[in-house]
């Protein structure tokens, strides 16, 4: 089961997070993440996120277990640049090249991460509501009443 986790338009250059991203490729998600708890890049801590993210959705959306994920692949693309100038002698101007990012990270499970789906839902469906309802039980029907008449006053 793959799983995937973007990021768009970060503010730093694709050559200095692809050096961190090549760190990091081909890892299971907890040295990964240790990887860059502990890097001395900048662009570390966005890849840090990203990653945590892609695990979050693998657990929450994708009921997989933590222990069984690896980073399958990492790719960093180009974004739009922002132009800007920097004024220089006799009345020029030379560029300033801002470059973005794009971050797309996809892990996948190893054989045997699927977490016990069952045991989750009854698990989730024991604990006391405290008189909240989040919409899974079903509820009595009202009976209709019957509309009100308008009279006419005279």
């Amino acid at each position: 089961m793959e799983v995937k986790a973007h990021t768009r338009h970060l503010r730093m250059s694709p050559r200095k997070v692809r050096l961190v991203v090549d760190a990091v490729r081909g890892m299971a998600v907890a040295p990964a993440l240790a990887q860059l708890t502990f890097m001395s890049r900048a662009a570390a801590r966005p890849v840090k996120k990203l990653l945590e993210s892609a695990i979050a959705n693998a657990e929450h959306n994708f009921k997989l277990d933590r222990e069984g994920l690896y980073i399958k692949s990492a790719l960093v693309n180009q974004g739009p640049t922002l132009k800007r100038w920097r004024p220089r002698a006799m009345g020029a101007a030379a560029p300033i090249l801002k470059r973005t990012s794009h971050i797309t990270l996809v892990l996948e499970s190893k054989t045997g991460a699927k977490k016990k789906e069952s045991a989750k839902k009854e698990e989730a469906h024991d604990h006391d509501h405290a008189g909240h309802d989040h919409g899974h039980e079903a509820k009595p029907k009202a009976a209709k009443k019957p509309a009100k008449k308008a009279a006419a006053k005279k």
